[in-house]
Formats: C-alpha cells, structure tokens, sequence
C-alpha cells in the first residue's frame, strides 16, 4: 500500500499523527534543513501497511466537512476575562484561561503549546494551573509534538475531561489519530497565521545574545505588559537581571512570510471551517466589531463551532464579559484565505545558509522607508 510522500513537505504540517500511528515504529520526526519537523522513514521496520497516509491530516477527504454545526452555524464573541489580572497574563482576552479553569476544576488535564527554554516550544501536559499557565501567551514558533498524541489518547480513555489546544492542523491531526469521537475532549485551536522556522527564532535569540554579551533566560513574544495589546514588539530577558532587549526584528521576519512552513502556503483551515469546537484568537478588528471592548489590554476572538463548544463557553460566561458580534465584521485575513509564498522565499534560504544572522537581521528585519512612513502615518491617525 501506498504511504505518505515524505517528499512534498507542502503537504505536510508537522502535526506527528503519522509517527505516532505506525504500528512497526518506522517513522520518525526530524528536524529539517530550515528547522521545521518532518518524517523520515526506517525501510526496514516498514510494513507498507498504509495507516501513515490514512492518518495524514492534509488529506483530502480528512480535511471537510467536519461534522460540527451548532444549530445555525459559527457563533462569534468578543471576549475579555473579568480579572483584569488574568487578562493581564493572556496574551489576548484570557479565553483559554477559563476554558482551561473549566476542565482543571473537573479534574481533567490540559494540553497546550509552552516554551522549553527560550529556543523551543513543545506540546505538555499540565494538571495544575501552574502548569497551565506555561501555556499562556503567543509563541511564533513551531510547536515540537513528538510523543503528545498517545498521552492525549490515554488520558481519554481513562473517562478524564481532556482539552487540547493548538493550531487548527495539529488539532485535525489529533482526530485523525484518535479515529473515533470522544465525549470529554474539548478541542480548541487558534487563529494561526502561520508556523515560523525555530531555527530562525534560535538564531535570533543567539544574535540577540551576542550583540548584548549576554544570556536569555526568559523571552514574550508579544510584550502587551510594555507596549499594549496591538503592539507586536519582542522583548528578550538577559540574564543578569537589568538587560532588556525589545524589538521588532523577528517581527518583522515574520509577516515577510519566507521563514513560515511550506504548508502554510497551501493551509486548507485558513477559513472559518475548523476542525474544533471553539476556534479563539487575537481580536483584530474589535475596533468596528465590538468598540467597547477596544481597550488595548487584550480582547479575544471566539468562535463557537459545535454543541460540545456551546457548553464549554456557556458555563465560562460568569467570568467573562462578553458580547454576542458579527462573524462577517471578524473576517482577519487567517480566516479567509492562507497568505500567498514569497516569490523570493529560495533567495531568502539561500542567504540564510550562507549570511551572518546580523546581515539576515539588516536585510529582511528593518522596516524600509515606505514602511517606516505608514507605521508613523498610521500612529498619528490613532492619536487624532
């Protein structure tokens, strides 16, 4: 039988679905030359079985349509935590905080994405909110998911609430493992713009560090606390207590879109057809949606797809404010259509391998001067 092309990394998103599936452990999952996990295979341990490309979520037939209708269709809200503390540790509104209350409280576990250090973000499991709260706030890398979907699958089977959260295709790709619908899995996944290169993060941090004779100890992708809820500025902890460092060079590698996975450019979940039962997310466009809750402090996106979502969000209600908007005026570019592949994305690999991470940094982190003009264009509007 025919098994997944390990080939055509535009078809692959990293989820590790097949890895986990094959019954002889024949696939692994590597790192690649940009830094991103791939499977290879063991010829020897192959069965030639065919459940690798059975499981595999970017398949056509596993993508649509999902089976998550809730009566009318998507129910969208904007969203914000009454604690004004718990907003203030979110990198949003503090959505995923009461979901995640809700399942902790019932004695239930919680998957999610967390930093490993500063260079790396993986998928854990936490039972207490200590360990939840790892969880919180933007990480603009690839998340490491070797190993996670067996524990997931173990933890169901034991009758436990389990919520798993993460990107729309990790999320199809828990399902697709699973094989079978379970009634105390709750899924959540974001609002995704797009998978980053670690290996560009890793470098950054690295250059960061050499340029400040330092260490990092801590990293915020997203620095709400210093610079509000619109800003996306990064801010890098050094270790000696005093140092620092914030700026918008990674940013800015970022929304160029060259360092984002290949399956990026051909996501079949940049929509608002998701394989979830609440789809949350960064508010961008509260402004016209919901005015009242434009604050700057951080305002969440949700959207309710399936019945098992309406519980979750209807008993989370109490400790959120909340408002019922429009899905139309909610429309962020992630949930209509993935982002095009830079016609320069090879020349942009081909220095990489060969530049100096402060040439990268200069070349494709600084703003040009049209760009620098819109930002302050833009600033003066926002005062005015």
């Amino acid at each position: 039988m025919p098994r997944i092309d390990i080939n055509d990394k535009y078809s692959c998103c990293g989820c590790g679905a097949c890895e986990a599936i094959c019954p002889t452990k024949a696939i692994s999952i590597d790192i690649d030359e940009e830094g991103f996990l791939y499977p290879s295979f063991d010829d020897a341990r192959c069965l030639n079985c065919g459940k690798c490309l059975k499981t595999c979520a970017f398949r056509a037939d596993k993508i649509a349509p999902y089976p998550r209708r809730d009566g009318d269709g998507v129910s969208c809200y904007a969203v914000q935590h009454s604690d004004d503390t718990v907003r203030a540790a979110s990198r949003s509104g503090g959505i995923f905080t009461a979901l995640s209350d809700r399942v902790l409280a019932m004695g239930g576990v919680v998957y999610g994405c967390a930093m490993d250090g500063v260079l790396r973000a993986r998928h854990v499991r936490a039972d207490s909110v200590e360990g939840r709260d790892a969880m919180r706030g933007s990480k603009y890398i690839e998340s490491d998911m070797r190993g996670v979907f067996p524990l997931v699958e173990a933890d169901l089977n034991t009758g436990i609430e389990v919520l798993f959260s993460g990107t729309s295709c990790q999320v199809a790709g828990l399902l697709s493992y699973l094989g079978k619908p379970y009634e105390n899995l709750l899924r959540v996944d974001i609002v995704c713009h797009g998978v980053p290169s670690p290996k560009v993060w890793a470098d950054y941090v690295r250059w960061i560090e050499r340029e400040n004779n330092g260490r990092c100890t801590a990293v915020d992708f997203r620095d709400k606390g210093r610079f509000g809820w619109r800003a996306h500025t990064e801010t890098l902890y050094l270790n000696d207590g005093s140092k620092v460092v914030s700026g918008e060079t990674y940013r800015r590698i970022f929304y160029g879109h060259r360092a984002l996975r290949r399956s990026c450019y051909e996501c079949p979940y940049k929509s608002v057809e998701h394989p979830s039962d609440l789809t949350i997310g960064d508010y961008w466009g509260v402004e016209d949606a919901a005015p009242e809750f434009d604050d700057n402090r951080g305002v969440s996106l949700v959207l309710v797809n399936t019945a098992r979502g309406r519980e979750a969000f209807e008993y989370c209600k109490p400790v959120l404010r909340w408002k019922a908007t429009e899905i139309e005026k909610s429309l962020q570019p992630p949930l209509k259509a993935p982002f095009d592949e830079p016609s320069d994305r090879g020349l942009f690999w081909k220095r990489y391998d060969s530049w100096d991470f402060s040439r990268i940094a200069k070349s494709y982190g600084t703003l040009t001067f049209r760009a620098r003009l819109r930002k302050k264009l833009k600033r003066a509007f926002h005062l005015v």
